[in-house]
Order: structure tokens, then C-alpha cells, then sequence
């Protein structure tokens, strides 16, 4: 009994140094991701200043551009978003929405609303889709940018997207959800790395936050208020911190991996000529970026993708904890999905920085973490168990992560607040800060759990399912 003691000791003593070690990997890479953020932030904001909105948009160079929105079981909000996206402000766009076999009233509302007539559309399948049933276009000239795509359901919103994209006439496509509140110049931000870049852009991504208690009026956003309810207002402090930090560090380097479904835009001859989106994907957005690396990669082309870290779009969250986990789990689904789709990219030097950087980060701090905490867990209880448990070192490492962590999500808060002043009132920013102190020990572990329970669903080959977002429609502003 004492040789399996001691055995177990040692086998413990040799996690306790793995975990320090990891845990001292993992502060170093946010430390150099902070430099890099803050590079890039102030990059940006010098280049702002360099090249004014107003001079881009006169420019003769600026690219046409689609926007592409799927649309599935809409009707709640449907003819508020349109009109939302119709109010852009760019010189040459066009809006496409995509009616994914609706079972609601989507497409007899956008009919109705909009004067909406079936016309003869040149189609060219460059992307294979179910099957199109029709285009329409309105009679009223006011509503000329509008095109509506009906088709059958393909159960994802990769096979939407596609349809889009293979009905778009510009060579740049952005991407969004119908339920979002675009900024009116969202377009122009968006466009302007494609031209102000002498390296080929791939895509751009930009800031998203949460219109949750957000006041709406006919589809613009009135007022940005911090959300009333627990899961959107930490899903709120993720959001800051994951565009703010993260992508733009990931942006200066070069090896952004990911540009949200929600708001992102795209070169569509490199899109097309990837494959576009994986319709089996749950992580549609991750694995695109990831195979449009590869194409490039392989072409031996330079190229770029840029972040913007500015907020441009406003989208409705999870409010209840089912829908939530819903999310999550088909989130973390879609990350080990793309992390093993793409295994052979892995350290292989024809795809440089991609192979060497980005993906083992994402495998280390994105997919390991979880089971790692896991693990911590069974250990923490082991040691117990059999009286071998180091409250030293448990405390000490408990409150390096903490304080660490605190400290870049502060940061982020603070960064956001001074660039972009996004809260109503200081006392949203103070319970802002508040939620960021209780958030490792009332959020975190839902987080890890539907990132555990994702892992399962791949390994075990369960079914693959979207789910459906609940949307409880926009609140109109009270008038006064």
C-alpha cells in the first residue's frame, strides 16, 4: 500500500510541475498577445487619422460588395433587420437574403413589405447548395439592392451562406446574421484593408457586441445599454475581451484563425476557389478561414487578414442557460472538428506560420484547456483522498491564474471604454467589472462544461445539429 502511495505521490509531484509550467506558458503567450494588441490598436488609430472614411468612400477603387444574410424562422424581426441593412452607407452594394426554407412567415412578410416579384436570375452553382427554388426583386425602385434567395433548408447556415455567395455579383461578400444591427459605415471599414493593402486581403473581421436591452428603433440601433440578464452580460465581458485582446493581436501577426460568422468579409474568388463554406461544419467560420489559410498557403501567395478593432455590429445573445449550452457545445464541437480536419497542417513547414503558431496555439489554450481543468479536478480529489493534497501550491497557482486573468480582462475594459465609450453610464461599466471578479467561479465552469460535453458529442459521432435560436424580438424605445 505504501510503494502505490508513494507511486501516486510522484506521479502528482509530476503533474504539479506540468501544471505550473503550462500555466507559465499560457501567461507568457497573453503577455505577448497584449503587446501585440495594443500595437495593433494604435496602429489603427494612427492610420485613421493618415486616411479620413470620407476620401475612401469618393475613391473610384472602391470594390463592389454583397452583403450575404441567411435567414431561418426570421419573421419575428425580419423586416426591421432589412431595413437595418438597406440604411448602410456605401457606394456600391447590394444586400442578399437568403430564405433557408423557412417554416414561419419569413419570406411571405419580406414578400409583402418589401413588393416583392419572382424574376429569371442567371444562377451559377459555384458552390453546390441545396437546391434554389427562386430569386426575388422588388418593384419598388427604393428597394433595388435588395435580392431575395428562397431555397430549400440545407440545415446549416454554411449551405445558406453558399447559396448567397453564388447569387452575388461583387468580388467582396460580407457575411452576417440577419438578426445583427450593422453600423452604417460597416461596409466601408470593412472594405478599406482590401484597398489600402498592397498584400493581397483574404478577409476582414471587426468587433461585435450585444444588442440584448439594446434600444431598437425600425432596425437601427437608438441606444447601447449593458445587458439586464446573467448570460448576456457575461457572454458581453467575453466579447470584449475576445475582440478587443485576442484577435487583434492575432490580426498584427497575421495568423487571425477565425473571423465571426456574425460580421465578416471575404474575397469571394479565394472563397470560391477554397470551396466555400463546409455545410457539415458547426464551426463554419473557423474552418473556412482555416482552409482559405491552406489554399494560400499552398498557392504560395502572400496574403493577409485583417481585424478592425472597432465595435460594427450588434447581435442577440443567448438570454436562458439551455440555448446557451446549446451554443457553446456546438462551438466547441466545431473547434476540435477543425482542429482534426486540418490535423496534417500541423508543424508542416508548406503552410509557415499557420502550421507553427496559430494552430498549436489553438490546440494548447483553446482545445487542451478544458480537459487540463478536467484533469485538475479528478487530481485536486485524488490528492484528498489519499492525504497527498498541496494546499501551498494549490492556493498559490488558484490565485496567479485569477489575478492574471482579472487583470487582462480589466485591461480590456479598460481599452474599450476610453477608445469607444460603449456603456450608457458609469454604473454599466462598474457592473461590467463586477461581473469580470465573480466570472471564473459563476460562468467559467458552464464554459468548460459545454466544451467538454462538445468533445464528447465528436468523439462519440453524435448526430450534428444546429439547434434554434429563440429570438424574443427588439424592444422599441419608449416615446417620450
Amino acid at each position: 500500500m505504501e510503494i502505490i502511495k508513494n507511486l501516486v505521490a510522484v506521479v502528482l509531484y509530476g503533474y504539479e510541475i506540468f501544471i505550473a509550467l503550462f500555466s507559465l506558458s499560457y501567461v507568457i503567450f497573453y503577455f505577448i498577445l497584449a503587446i501585440l494588441s495594443y500595437i495593433a490598436i494604435a496602429k489603427h488609430i494612427n492610420n485613421k487619422k493618415l486616411l479620413e472614411d470620407e476620401i475612401v468612400t469618393r475613391s473610384n477603387y472602391m470594390p463592389g460588395v454583397s452583403v450575404v444574410a441567411p435567414a431561418f424562422n426570421e419573421g419575428v424581426n425580419i423586416v426591421y433587420n432589412v431595413k437595418s441593412l438597406l440604411s448602410l452607407t456605401y457606394p456600391k452594394y447590394e444586400i442578399i437574403i437568403i430564405n433557408d426554407g423557412s417554416t414561419d412567415d419569413t419570406l411571405t412578410k419580406l414578400i409583402d413589405e418589401f413588393e416583392l416579384e419572382k424574376v429569371d436570375f442567371f444562377y451559377q452553382e459555384k458552390i453546390k447548395t441545396k437546391p434554389v427554388r427562386g430569386h426575388y426583386k422588388s418593384k419598388n425602385p427604393i428597394y433595388s439592392k435588395l435580392l431575395i434567395v428562397d431555397k430549400e433548408n440545407g440545415k446549416s447556415k454554411a449551405d445558406a451562406s453558399n447559396a448567397g455567395i453564388n447569387s452575388s455579383q461583387y468580388p467582396l461578400f460580407l457575411c452576417t446574421d440577419v438578426d445583427c444591427i450593422l453600423k452604417r459605415d460597416t461596409i466601408l471599414k470593412l472594405a478599406k484593408p482590401f484597398i489600402e493593402n498592397e498584400t493581397k486581403v483574404i478577409a476582414t473581421g471587426a468587433g461585435i457586441r450585444i444588442s440584448n436591452s439594446c434600444e431598437i428603433r425600425d432596425g437601427l440601433l437608438v441606444k447601447v445599454h449593458f445587458p439586464k440578464k446573467w448570460y448576456p452580460r457575461f457572454q458581453e465581458l467575453e466579447y470584449v475581451r475576445s475582440f478587443i485582446f485576442g484577435r487583434m493581436a492575432w490580426s498584427q501577426i497575421n495568423g487571425l484563425l477565425l473571423v465571426s460568422g456574425g460580421l465578416g468579409m471575404f474575397d469571394k474568388e479565394t472563397v470560391i476557389a477554397a470551396g466555400g463554406y463546409w455545410h457539415k461544419s458547426l464551426g463554419e467560420d473557423m474552418e473556412l478561414i482555416t482552409r482559405m489559410r491552406k489554399y494560400m498557403h499552398e498557392k504560395k501567395e502572400p496574403f493577409l487578414i485583417k481585424y478592425i478593432p472597432e465595435s460594427l455590429c450588434w447581435t442577440e445573445v443567448p438570454e436562458t442557460r439551455t440555448i446557451f449550452i446549446r451554443q457553446r457545445v456546438r462551438w466547441a464541437r466545431g473547434l476540435v472538428q477543425t482542429l482534426y480536419l486540418h490535423r496534417k497542417m500541423f508543424y508542416n513547414k508548406k503552410y509557415g506560420r499557420t502550421a507553427f503558431v496559430t494552430l498549436p496555439f489553438f490546440f494548447a489554450f483553446e482545445f487542451l484547456v478544458p480537459i487540463i481543468e478536467l484533469l485538475g479536478i479528478i487530481v485536486l480529489a485524488l490528492t484528498y483522498v489519499w492525504g497527498l493534497i498541496n494546499f501551498e501550491f494549490l492556493i498559490i497557482m488558484t490565485a496567479f491564474v485569477y489575478l492574471v486573468y482579472l487583470f487582462i480582462t480589466l485591461v480590456c475594459i479598460l481599452i474599450d471604454e476610453i477608445l469607444y465609450r460603449s456603456y450608457a453610464n458609469y454604473k454599466e461599466l462598474f457592473i461590467l467589472i463586477g461581473m469580470a471578479i465573480i466570472e471564473p467561479i459563476v460562468y467559467h465552469p458552464l464554459t468548460i462544461y459545454s466544451s467538454l460535453r462538445g468533445y464528447w458529442d465528436f468523439i462519440s459521432q453524435k448526430e450534428q445539429k444546429w439547434g434554434v435560436m429563440v429570438r424574443k424580438g427588439y424592444e422599441q424605445p419608449k416615446q417620450i
